[in-house]
């Protein structure tokens, strides 16, 4: 390609919109165009990266025996409403009406047509097992769409769905994607991490997240720097402490805190350890009839240590828990509690209600809780002398940095990530739902075993980006960059050997398959150089006429700090040897 017949346009300055590195810099070095709120347009410059990285994906899913086929974007809501999700589903979901008022969803996912699919071509076991996967156009409404491609509305995925006989098969064709997709990642030339992830409401632990590790990452990810244990935080366990509670030595006082609503600024100002504190979140579920109403509400007190978070998929996973909480209303704290938030604990509640412990409360002794009084809290609390002992003990918190692993080979570490795919088993939650089955070797109807596995592709130079950037720009893997290679002459409008050298370089290397870009523009050195920079090819190669005077050519990775000067006559066999050809 020559740059005087590509589209580049570079620009000095971010808009004010763009808040994380890749929007930032993918708008600047004119791969992406803004349409409007989350919908972007794919400029040439960024649509050679999702088209590398697209190549990359169905080569290695069509190695491990899916089938591609595509999906149409707007699907029509009778599929949904057979699962149940076209009601289930929140306003991500768009939903529109034909010309005759017939109800469509624009897809954000794929799982009722193809389940569609297998129902009406798999009539055999001798079928099975089978793998549909597809590249294509998603959408999911963002309430606040942000960030440029990492949570834009219209983006594109890959999303593969397996079919099974039984959950033996279905986990033989789950460890095979497991396995695609390590490879997958191993030629984006990314550094990730594959972490264990919740499986939700279907359970059991075939679910993993691919994160791309990066510091802007959103999701915080844990990992042994030991072992091989990895995990998202939602489901990384924190294990039981191996001590116990020690008998109650302080007695139990009502202490002024003013203006002190945070375990922080209580810690603080008592100068006590923040771990000695216990803060109090106060939830509800509800018993809904068949109508929907809710005829019954029932509110719950969770204790956690000062120093930790609550885990919502943890807490969603306890027995009340299954049908889904809230926080609890302000009127609900003020019957039970008598009291705002802030000073709230489970000591002299107005109306009882049930508590559930973490792990680490319930062996702790002479701790600090809320008073139910305006800056009062108490302190030398203690369960079975000032309180009944928690109806529930459980892990209701996230993980931190410094807590054994749950594999027993070391302490945990926490880094941030990037999610760009997940692999998960489903099981037969959509094959009963829309009676998807076959005839096992017995002639009977079973219903199809599936999984589903996804990636990112949109959202993957993004995090590509946010993991690979310097002041100047990007800094792209060979792999996924928009140009492996580019030639940079100086002056070649103006000296007949440096486009002589130049375009010889550029046809040896298109001949050997480079992906190469030759900027003829005429452009100054320095912005030039700024804009390949900014773009982030990883290898350039500058010809200029003082150079060739002296028989050399300039060579500079764009991770180099430096330019290093090769002989003209050895510069194709040094661009090889960068290139691994």
């Amino acid at each position: 390609m020559k740059a005087s017949q590509f589209l580049i346009s570079t620009l000095k300055e971010a808009p004010t919109d763009a808040e994380v590195v890749s929007h930032q810099l993918m708008t600047r070095g004119g791969l992406i165009k803004k349409l409007g709120a989350g919908i972007y347009n794919y400029m040439p410059m960024g649509l050679r990266v999702i088209r590398k990285v697209e190549a990359i994906v169905r080569e290695e899913m069509n190695k491990a025996g899916a089938i591609e086929l595509t999906m149409p974007v707007v699907q029509p809501a009778e599929l949904w409403q057979e699962t149940g999700r076209f009601d289930k589903m929140g306003p991500e979901l768009m939903r529109v009406k034909d010309r005759h008022g017939r109800d469509f969803v624009v897809q954000p996912t794929s799982e009722e047509v193809v389940t569609d699919i297998a129902r009406q071509e798999i009539r055999s076991y001798k079928q099975l097992p089978k793998n549909f996967y597809q590249i294509q156009t998603k959408f999911r409404d963002e309430r606040r769409p942000r960030f440029g491609l990492m949570r834009g509305r219209e983006f594109i995925m890959k999303d593969a769905y397996s079919f099974d006989r039984d959950q033996v098969s279905a986990k033989q064709s789950y460890q095979v994607m497991a396995d695609t997709y390590r490879r997958i990642f191993d030629r984006f030339g990314l550094t990730y991490r594959a972490v264990a992830a919740d499986s939700g409401a279907i359970g059991g632990d075939l679910s993993e997240e691919f994160q791309v590790i990066a510091a802007t990452g959103e999701d915080a990810i844990v990992y042994c720097p030991s072992s091989t244990y990895a995990a998202n935080i939602e489901k990384a366990e924190s294990l039981a402490p191996t001590q116990t509670r020690v008998a109650a030595t302080q007695a139990m006082t009502k202490t002024a805190t003013p203006d002190k609503s945070t375990c922080e600024d209580v810690a603080a100002w008592l100068k006590l350890p923040l771990n000695t504190t216990v803060k109090s979140l106060v939830l509800a579920t509800d018993t809904l009839n068949d109508t929907g109403e809710v005829v019954k509400s029932q509110v719950w007190l969770l204790l956690l240590r000062g120093d930790h978070d609550m885990n919502e998929v943890k807490v969603g996973k306890l027995p009340g828990f299954e049908g889904g909480f809230r926080f609890a209303t302000t009127q609900e704290i003020d019957d039970h509690f008598g009291c705002k938030p802030g000073y709230l604990g489970p000591v002299n509640l107005k109306r009882p209600l049930k508590i559930v412990a973490d792990r680490d409360v319930a062996v702790m002794s002479n701790w600090i809780c809320g008073a139910n009084e305006v800056d009062f809290h108490m302190c030398g609390v203690n369960f079975g002398r000032d309180l009944d002992e928690p109806d529930v003990v459980a892990d209701i918190r996230n993980v931190v940095a410094g807590d054994a692993s749950p594999d027993g080979l070391g302490v945990l570490a926490i880094e941030r990530g990037i999610e760009v795919g997940h692999v998960f088993y489903l099981g037969t939650k959509y094959s009963q739902a829309m009676n998807a089955t076959f005839l096992d070797v017995n002639g009977k109807p079973q219903f199809m075993e599936m999984g589903c596995y996804g990636i990112g592709i949109t959202r993957l130079p993004a995090a590509a980006i946010e993991q690979n950037h310097d002041a100047r720009g990007m800094i792209w893997p060979d792999a996924i960059a928009p140009f492996t290679a580019v030639i940079c002459p100086v002056n070649m409008d103006r000296s007949d050997d440096v486009k002589a050298a130049a375009f010889k370089l550029y046809e040896e290397l298109m001949g050997l398959g480079v992906d190469v870009i030759l900027d003829d523009r005429g452009e100054r050195p320095g912005a030039m150089f700024a804009d390949w920079e900014l773009i982030g090819v990883p290898h350039r190669v500058t010809i200029g006429d003082k150079g060739l005077k002296d028989g050399v050519v300039e060579y500079q990775h764009r991770r180099d700090a430096e330019s290093t000067k090769v002989a003209v006559a050895d510069v194709l066999a040094h661009l090889k040897a960068k290139l691994g050809l």
